[in-house]
């Protein structure tokens, strides 16, 4: 049995993310929207990977505009990455699993 990714929303946001001891990578996604499915098993495969250096949830961007609005996030899928509260890398749109661990990987270190 694998770690999962974490269901964020508004009110988890702060205590999951902003106050978390581990980077953080968010990913924002919407049911309608088919590349976020396209990348929905990359993000798990992050999740089980890196789970020793980091969390990583899903925010439904339906559901929470007030997290996309405080962080200009104008397209889905975004990954977003946090660290020690900050965002310090967005993806946006799908890309190659290779590209996003390119990426992440000099903030994990």
């Amino acid at each position: 049995m694998g770690h999962k990714t974490v269901e964020i929303t508004e009110a988890t946001f702060e205590t999951d993310v902003l106050n978390s001891e581990k980077p953080v990578l968010i990913d924002f996604w919407a049911s309608w929207c088919g590349p976020c499915k396209a990348i929905a098993p990359i993000v798990d495969q992050l999740a089980e990977e890196y789970a020793d250096k980091m969390k990583v949830g899903k925010i439904d961007a339906d559901t929470n505009q007030d997290v996309l609005m405080r962080y200009g996030i104008m397209s889905i899928p975004t990954l977003l990455l946090f660290k020690g509260g900050e965002p310090v890398a967005r993806i946006t749109g799908y890309q190659p699993k290779q590209r996003i661990i390119q990426q992440l990987e000099s903030h994990l270190s």
